[in-house]
């Protein structure tokens, strides 16, 4: 109801920004039509009047430049007014740009949301519905030993399954574009170490430098499903998220783990994994990015992501996670 009312309350408000814009451009139309020619006949106006009637005993050469000095202030007086509208206009324009990029954005969002569900959740679902008939079968044979052993591995993948569904909705509460990418990481890194134990560093070389709206959002995704991989896969007890700038015009995001590692030359059969690890790809390469796996058996893992980014978005000092203080090495 309440986002009902506020989408009514936000199609009002666009519909009196566009009245108030048609009326400014109309007005400015006429006035760009009349203000010329009037511009003209009223200096033709003041320069006689003046030099003849009023201030007949100034040369006409003195007239002639007072006269000239009055004709510009009028016409700056009509620019400033012609470029507060323009300025006005354009800057609605930039909004409006700014809201259909927003919308598109969540538009795509959910969608990549749905299909990674579909490809992660939805399958082991489906699994367990697979195993489910295949406990029935052996109940029905009589094979006890075996059914049991099929349902404890059925209760681990439900609690896989379950943890999955946690995380899903605790990263979907956070919002990124209202709070910025470092203070939506903080609380999110907060809260998976007191769920899973593990102790999460969060490096910033500029805590200050603005990360635009779009590459947060895809870099906290990449960062939620890159912790996820530490919890199930990793067996570490700690790892760490960095931002830093390398280089003017580039941003490199990086989550590693000091866990048991994998070969990445390995083409595994198609696990909730390597899902994830697709997805994080996407999300690097919709940014204009790239993404490495670093990794070997025994030594840990690195998923690091370089993105463009304005020259602007360059930064300086560094700052930490305050639950843990030493940096990753």
């Amino acid at each position: 109801m309440t986002a009902m009312a506020d989408t009514s309350r936000s199609e009002h408000q666009r519909s009196v920004e566009d009245e108030v814009s048609r009326r400014e451009l109309t007005r400015l139309k006429w006035l760009a039509t009349i203000v010329p020619g009037a511009a003209v006949l009223l200096y033709e106006g003041v320069r006689y009047e003046t030099l003849e009637h009023v201030l007949p005993g100034i040369p006409t050469q003195v007239g002639n430049i007072l006269v000239g000095l009055l004709v510009p202030l009028l016409t700056y007086a009509f620019a400033s007014f012609v470029f507060r509208v323009v300025e006005g206009v354009q800057a609605q324009a930039v909004r409006r740009e700014r809201e259909v990029a927003a919308l598109n954005a969540a538009m795509d969002e959910r969608a990549r949301l749905s299909r990674e569900l579909h490809d992660g959740l939805a399958q082991l679902i489906a699994f367990l519905l697979v195993r489910l008939d295949t406990v029935a079968g052996l109940v029905q044979a009589d094979r006890q030993p075996e059914a049991v052993a099929e349902i404890e591995r059925l209760r681990e993948v439900a609690d896989d399954l379950y943890l999955d569904v946690r995380e899903a909705i605790a990263g979907l509460r956070i919002r990124v574009s209202e709070r910025g990418l470092a203070p939506a990481l903080r609380d999110y890194l907060d809260e998976f170490e007191e769920r899973h134990g593990i102790q999460v560093a969060l490096k910033l070389d500029d805590p200050t430098a603005p990360v635009p709206d779009l590459a947060g959002m895809h870099l906290f995704r990449i960062a939620q499903e890159a912790l996820a991989n530490v919890r199930k896969h990793a067996h570490a007890d700690r790892a760490w998220v960095t931002i830093h700038h390398p280089r003017p015009g580039v941003l490199q995001f990086e989550v590693g783990d000091k866990g048991i590692g994998f070969d990445p030359a390995d083409a595994p059969r198609p696990t909730r994994r390597s899902f994830g690890l697709a997805s994080m790809r996407e999300r690097a390469e919709l940014l204009g990015g790239t993404l490495q796996i670093e990794s070997a058996p025994g030594s840990g893992t690195r998923v690091v992501v370089t993105v463009p980014l304005p020259p602007r978005q360059v930064g300086g000092s560094e700052t930490r996670h305050a639950a843990v203080a030493t940096a990753p090495g």
